[in-house]
């Protein structure tokens, strides 16, 4: 008798319409109508980030998409007291706590969870008191998970960045991000250990975090060619992806984009 696999969810990240926006700073494409799609074609939560410098979520696109959406909403945010302000007075399904920088192009790593828990402690209180679930996107590491099972968070969100920037080593002929330090000249060999090992901290953060009780999310740098390894993973219950989705659908459409991923995170 096999094992009982637990379905994975798809939370598809609609910032990068955003991002499609304010390169024109007008107003289309409009984040608003992705909802829709992406119910319509598999997705079964919208993430958001509304981040401090607004460089593409704003405050109203918050307001709209939780107040308008089939589905649930992750809203994603700094641990910064304005910010929470509003996420409390928003109400979306979830909040993810994640590390920001004003000069990062986007999240490079997990939350120094260790170092900043008197802060978290509050902001999660907080949270909770308006009875919204908190979610802690952390590096695939026991002490991170540990720390947030003390923190009273009921998820974590796993930070694929590592995994996806090696795995982009190894099978693309792009030229690597400007922020992976490890775009260096290694002979396949040691990039394949170097996978191996990212994979296996991976899983051995996730099968921990499952059973200390917590929720378990995958996300960054995730899409079409290397999702099939964090799929696979059962202690994984939910996936969050959004660049590659949205970067899919310049050329197919976003539903055919959301459906395809969708397929791919059937187990």
């Amino acid at each position: 008798m096999q094992n009982e696999t637990r379905k994975l969810t798809l939370g598809v990240n609609i910032d990068h319409i955003a991002v499609l926006r304010e390169a024109r700073k007008i107003n289309d494409p409009d984040p608003l109508m992705a909802l829709a799609v992406c119910a319509q074609n598999g997705a079964d939560q919208i993430t958001i980030h509304l981040r401090e410098d607004r460089r593409h979520i704003h405050d109203e696109d918050a307001k709209k998409i939780i107040c308008s959406s089939p589905l649930p909403v992750n809203l994603e945010c700094a641990v910064d007291e304005s910010i929470i302000d509003i996420v409390c007075d928003l109400n979306p399904h979830r909040a993810t706590l994640v590390p920001e920088r004003r000069e990062e192009v986007t999240t490079e790593g997990g939350l120094d969870v260790a170092g900043q828990k008197f802060a978290l402690d509050i902001t999660i209180e907080k949270l909770h008191v308006n009875n919204i679930p908190v979610s802690l996107f952390i590096d695939p590491n026991i002490e991170a998970v540990e720390h947030s099972k003390q923190l009273n968070a009921q998820m974590v969100e796993l930070h694929t960045g590592h995994y996806a920037n090696i795995y982009a080593m190894l099978h693309s002929a792009l030229p690597h991000s400007h922020h992976c330090i490890e775009a260096l000249d290694l002979p396949r060999d040691t990039l394949e250990d170097m996978l191996e090992s990212a994979l296996a901290n991976i899983e051995h953060a996730a099968k921990h975090a499952q059973k200390l009780g917590l929720e378990v999310a995958a996300g960054h740098g995730l899409n079409y060619h290397n999702v099939h390894a964090i799929v696979a993973m059962d202690a994984i219950s939910e996936l969050n992806i959004g660049q590659s989705i949205i970067a899919r659908s310049v050329f197919s459409g976003l539903a055919a984009a959301v459906s395809d991923m969708k397929a791919l995170c059937d187990r």
